[in-house]
């Protein structure tokens, strides 16, 4: 989702087929092993706002055209917990998390009139390969008591779900064991 023409291909593949887009959830990312600011580099900074970040924008803008016709829709962006709190999740990884909510805000303010809601959920830790990355192995009892992506997806699926009066504007998801 890094190539602005791939996603309006996409957007465009999608309208084509159904029609309509009545939801987006963006909800890709990455983090690095190497994300303390001692070993961050001007490269995997720029990696991590692009596919984070710039991504998410690319297809909200992508998206926007279609539903501003259709009058109304809904983008649920999936953040991290490490917004809420900081941790040791990297700083370029936060920075990019804690950018997920600004277009997410920003977006609504914009387009609430057009009936374009946005929602943001942010999971804490949860058992995907992105743990794998982390500079220090994650324990596996601390892993077995993660969220699992099932959960994840279950919280943006209630969002989808409300209806269209209604509005999510945030949804945190911890793992209970951890909390």
């Amino acid at each position: 989702m890094q190539d602005a023409t791939s996603v309006d291909h996409l957007i465009k593949t999608a309208v084509d087929k159904h029609g309509r887009i009545d939801t987006l959830i963006y909800a890709t990312g990455t983090n690095i092993p190497d994300r303390s600011l001692e070993r961050l580099t001007h490269e995997t900074w720029d990696r991590m706002i692009a596919k984070n970040l710039t991504g998410a924008f690319y297809c909200t803008q992508a998206v926007l055209p279609t539903m501003r016709a259709q009058g109304g829709g809904l983008i649920v962006y999936v953040s991290s917990g490490c917004v809420q709190r900081a941790d040791v999740s990297g700083v370029s990884y936060q920075a990019t998390k804690h950018g997920l909510t600004g277009l997410a805000g920003g977006t609504f303010q914009e387009e609430k009139t057009r009936g374009i809601r946005t929602s943001i959920v942010f999971p804490g830790l949860t058992d995907t390969p992105l743990v794998l990355q982390r500079p220090v192995k994650t324990p596996d009892e601390v892993v077995a008591k993660a969220l699992q992506p099932q959960d994840v997806a279950d919280a943006c699926l209630y969002i989808v779900a409300a209806h269209p009066r209604t509005y999510v504007p945030e949804l945190i998801l911890l793992p209970s064991a951890l909390s």
